[in-house]
């Protein structure tokens, strides 16, 4: 019987990264699970601001007030979802974890040496320098909640239904490299929604098909077969919505 993969997770904090690891921890010998801290939403925002103006801006900081409130309404599906899918977002041991500043610091690559996985498991981090990818031979795979390269950045399901394209609302495994969701890709899967789903519950559906492909890919690396398939086609990278595009194209279109 070949040996559990060894992986090494390097997470932001939330739901997602609870969900990956109890997914992988009965097919994988998780020898730690680094998680950085938010950054500064001060910062974000000034990023954001310079990169896309002031006026956009504001109108993504309404809509994630207002998504707030519709993570909680929507808390009842959200739960029916996982139990269909069998997901477990139970908190990740407290002495399994290996809390950091940033998933791009000196204490990080010492740590991923001296460890050897044989892949890295990104979820949730901040961009990763190339010192840190460059720091073990193991590959760093990343779960993205679209496909890629059309729908990079954030919220790809939705973005993918708000423009009219069912056929690529899904998720990705791939490579990471030091774009923004640029790698190399590992394997990809469509999600179904139906009128129940909202922007909350998208990636419930995304990461039930997520897992499994996660699961695969450190199988793949642990044997040496990886088989990473370049991106082509059209790429975008993609931020929240506005709170009027949203309501506008739930109003018009029913995509909520």
């Amino acid at each position: 019987m070949p040996a559990r993969p060894r992986i090494v997770m390097l997470a932001g904090p939330g739901q997602s990264t609870a969900l990956m690891y109890n997914g992988l921890r009965d097919s994988c010998d998780i020898a730690a699970v680094v998680i950085e801290e938010k950054p500064s939403s001060r910062a974000m925002l000034r990023h954001r601001a310079k990169t896309l103006g002031w006026l956009p801006t504001l109108g993504q900081v309404a809509f994630i007030a207002y998504s707030r409130w519709l993570g909680k309404a929507s808390r009842v599906r959200v739960r029916r979802l996982m139990e269909r899918y069998g997901l477990d977002d139970s908190s990740i041991p407290a002495d399994a974890v290996t809390p950091v500043a940033s998933a791009n610091r000196r204490e990080v690559i010492r740590l991923l040496k001296a460890l050897k996985p044989d892949a890295v498991v990104v979820n949730g981090t901040r961009i990763l320098s190339a010192k840190v990818l460059a720091s073990v031979s193991a590959p760093f795979i990343n779960t993205h909640m679209g496909i890629t390269p059309a729908y990079r950045g954030v919220h790809g399901g939705y973005w993918a239904l708000a423009m009219d394209d069912r056929a690529n609302c899904g998720v990705t495994v791939h490579l990471v490299d030091e774009g923004v969701d640029t790698g190399n890709i590992l394997h990809q899967a469509i999600i179904d929604v139906d009128e129940s789903d909202n922007f909350a519950t998208y990636p419930i559906h995304q990461m039930a098909k997520a897992i499994p492909l996660m699961q695969a890919a450190v199988r793949e690396a642990a044997e040496h077969r990886l088989v990473p398939v370049a991106a082509c086609g059209v790429s975008r990278q993609w931020y929240h919505p506005t709170l009027p595009f949203y309501v506008r194209k739930r109003l018009l279109h029913g995509i909520r």
